[in-house]
């Protein structure tokens, strides 16, 4: 399925996947208004279970420009096929996890039971605060439990050891809200695509359209709403800010989350992620 020139997109649920998807495809087909499908449709989630596997295959074997793939696997589960681009994009991940919370009120739990023949889950979840604790508590199986903390620190610690590898792409989150112009530039030298002066007058175009507000703007054409499962697909694109999570928790739950992260992260890592290296 695979072939040289894709891009597989590999991050954890709210670390900025949708983001990369559109900047991506920005750098493939141009302005949105040209792009032959919605997002959800040119770059599927290839492991969900919302379509069948093999309609998904026959509409990414039909494109015929560089396809860009989505998944939220780490890169010990995506194949290391030559010439494909494998990308992660790391955000902190208490962060990530405010907006994995809000994501779950956006989400219509019946119709995404009814497509994954899932049973339904829809009991009433803990405030906010008391939600994050438990989540920075609880000591799950990273391969089991994806979105748990020990998931994100599994997937984190696993690019960052693979970052030398020639086909393996870092970014992060805090530098696409600080400097979106240079990240994408660098991204798409990096991709082979050509710098801002391979698109000329359109390469301002092209930047503001994967801006935040844009996105939100476009959420009809960019929510990767596959199936119907989102209630609101603006709301999709909730903030996208950082500094959220420390924020939303007391002194104590933030000391025991910078515990974890310091016991299982390499200290170039916790640097690096912290914009400190």
């Amino acid at each position: 399925m695979l072939r040289a020139g894709d891009v597989v997109v590999s991050t954890r649920s709210k670390h900025g996947t949708t983001w990369l998807q559109t900047i991506l495809l920005l750098l493939v087909h141009g302005p949105v208004d040209r792009w032959p499908a919605p997002l959800w449709q040119l770059s599927p989630w290839v492991d969900h279970l919302v379509e069948p596997i093999p309609a998904v295959v026959s509409r990414v074997s039909a494109q015929e420009r560089r396809r860009v793939l989505k998944t939220h696997t780490p890169l010990d589960g995506v194949p290391a096929v030559p010439g494909v681009w494998r990308i992660v994009v790391v955000r902190d991940p208490l962060d990530a996890a405010v907006s994995l919370y809000h994501q779950g009120s956006n989400l219509d739990r019946e119709r995404l039971a009814e497509l994954t023949g899932s049973p339904s889950s829809i009991a009433g979840r803990a405030p906010l605060e008391e939600w994050l604790a438990a989540w920075v508590d609880e000591v799950a199986d990273p391969r089991a439990r994806l979105d748990s903390l020990d998931g994100v620190l599994h997937h984190l610690t696993d690019a960052w050891g693979r970052r030398g590898d020639d086909d393996v792409v870092l970014l992060r989150y805090a530098d696409l809200l600080t400097d979106l112009d240079e990240q994408m530039a660098l991204l798409a030298n990096r991709l082979g695509f050509g710098g801002p002066e391979a698109y000329g007058v359109e390469w301002p175009l092209l930047v503001e359209a994967a801006s935040f507000t844009a996105m939100r703007a476009r959420a009809d054409h960019l929510a990767p709403d596959a199936g119907g499962v989102l209630r609101d697909p603006s709301a999709f694109f909730r903030r996208g800010l950082t500094g959220s999570g420390e924020a939303s928790v007391p002194s104590p739950v933030m000391d025991r989350y910078r515990e974890r992260l310091s016991m299982s992260l390499p200290a170039d890592l916790q640097a690096w992620l912290a914009g400190s290296a």
